[in-house]
């Protein structure tokens, strides 16, 4: 790989490392936009992808190598992944007021709120076309059981926003739910498609909901002075906010150590060895 710039690697650290994968992974993004050429939508969608980590999709392909070979039903489920978090994106920025995105306006600032809402009713559609590409109805269930629980998860942490009684497990959930469930499902289709056992595809399945629930809590403690966070309640309703940074990196260790724990069956490789080193991605809150 050819040496990298550092402004490359200050927008995504994981390029490093992790830059092979990442270069498939958008490599197969642009060949699926061009199949839209004529959409409306694919210049939306190309500045809304633009600048993305590419971390569940990574988490796919490392699972998929884990247990077989990369290949193109492989690559397209990573597209399906990261088309999902990009959807998420655009609606999540839209209730939470964003201004800034990955250093530049969000979604609905550059194109409005109409076409917002638009685009992620396309990426829908575009989802379920490549899984009908793919043919598998485990992956095909899965994909849809992701968007509903990511959807029931934004609900959620409306609701609780409202309230402003929030506790521990409420903030939990909902990360379960708008964040994990992502990185779980990466880390399942990578297996299913690549013919994983079904104790592999539980494992690596596993690792993909501890490291989503680490992510999260990592960037949440990155960003606790924003307001909008769910975390900020937390801080908010307690006696000594110190108790509540003490036991977000309680957790943030114990669901790190979790996603470690989870594929200690997985046999050893240098996908095992890449899954592992991004927990350790997730450790740092610094």
């Amino acid at each position: 790989m050819k040496v990298l710039e550092r402004k490359n690697l200050e927008i995504n650290p994981l390029l490093e490392k992790y830059g092979e994968y990442i270069k498939k992974i958008d490599e197969t993004l642009s060949s699926e936009l061009e199949l839209y050429t004529e959409s409306e939508f694919k210049d939306p969608l190309k500045y809304a992808l633009d600048g993305g980590k590419r971390i569940r999709p990574t988490i796919l392909l490392m699972s998929s190598k884990c247990v077989g070979e990369i290949d193109d039903n492989v690559l397209s489920a990573a597209c399906a992944i990261e088309f999902l978090h990009t959807e998420s994106v655009i609606h999540d920025d839209i209730i939470d007021n964003e201004t800034m995105r990955r250093q530049k306006d969000p979604f609905h600032i550059k194109y409005g709120y109409n076409t917002s809402v638009l685009t992620g009713d396309f990426v829908l559609g575009l989802i379920l076309n490549i899984a009908s590409r793919i043919n598998n109805p485990r992956v095909t269930k899965n994909l849809a059981t992701t968007a509903m629980m990511m959807s029931e998860g934004e609900v959620i942490e409306s609701r609780l926003e409202a309230s402003e009684d929030v506790t521990f497990d409420d903030y939990l959930k909902v990360i379960e739910y708008k964040t994990a469930i992502a990185f779980e499902t990466a880390s399942r289709l990578g297996a299913i498609i690549s013919g994983g056992t079904e104790e592999e595809i539980e494992s690596l399945a596993d690792y993909g909901k501890n490291i989503g629930i680490a992510y999260q809590i990592r960037d949440d403690l990155h960003d606790w002075k924003n307001e909008d966070k769910l975390f900020n309640l937390l801080i908010k309703k307690s006696s000594d906010p110190r108790d509540i940074f003490d036991k977000m990196e309680e957790l943030l260790k114990k669901y790190s150590d979790n996603a470690v724990f989870s594929i200690r069956k997985i046999k050893d490789s240098q996908a095992k060895d890449n899954l592992e080193n991004l927990v350790r991605f997730t450790r740092t809150t610094a």
